[in-house]
């Protein structure tokens, strides 16, 4: 199992006394975590179906997503004309939409969400154009470097089903089968630690062996 040391500020644990956090925890513990390991099947279902519906559709049918919103629209409006038509011949009620409406509270809390990130993007990005952040600079150079890289062999729509895919899954598959991949990993660990040490014994030999052939060489040069 995944664990995790929790020591909060005022109050520390021996090592052996430490708390731990299962996967669940260390996901958030909320809805989303029980999303991602499958705990609301129905709602992860749901998810991968509609991944799986809209690379159907985006992939293999050709559609755009300004077609789809555009047919989708087409349809719905419609549908609820013809039916709004047809209970007035009726004397039928007329379907049931609330009515929509944005009020101001919502437009001040959506422009200072946007303003604020808005913020400290143009602030990171004056921080690395005046190098006064090296370390933003250098992760934000690698993640872009990762990206473009990423983008050469794969679109941004398979790229986008397929990490939605491991999400779902990955997760999920660890809590299950986590003491034989924990197991694993041990193994793993305590071979590249072996490997580690002998490559670090070899390099350690080689180097004061070579030192001692340079100032060997030194000397003969010198009695020269």
């Amino acid at each position: 199992m995944i664990a995790v040391q929790d020591q909060p500020a005022q109050e520390s644990y021996p090592p052996s006394s430490g708390k731990q956090r299962s996967l669940h925890q260390i996901l958030g513990g909320g809805m989303l975590a029980d999303v991602i390991l499958w705990r609301k099947k129905n709602v992860t279902v749901g998810i991968l179906i509609g991944v799986l519906a809209s690379w159907i559709i985006f992939e293999v049918a050709g559609y755009t997503l300004l077609s789809l919103v555009s047919n989708v629209l087409l349809l719905l409006i419609s549908i609820l004309f013809v039916w709004a038509k047809a209970a007035e011949v009726l004397n039928r009620p007329p379907p049931p939409i609330p009515e929509m409406y944005l009020t101001e509270e919502m437009i001040h809390e959506a422009s200072d969400f946007c303003q604020f990130h808005a913020n400290k993007i143009l602030s990171a990005f004056n921080d690395i154009a005046q190098g006064k952040d090296s370390k933003l600079f250098y992760s934000i150079a690698m993640c872009l470097l990762l990206a473009s890289t990423i983008g050469r062999l794969a679109d941004i729509l398979t790229l986008s089903y397929t990490s939605v895919v491991l999400i779902l899954t990955v997760p999920a598959l660890y809590g299950k089968y986590e003491d034989g991949v924990d197991r694993c990993v041990k193994t793993v660990h305590m071979e590249v630690q072996m490997y580690q040490r002998v490559y670090s014994e070899s390099f350690s030999n080689y180097y004061i062996q070579v030192k001692k052939w340079i100032l060997l060489k030194k000397n003969l040069l010198a009695d020269v």
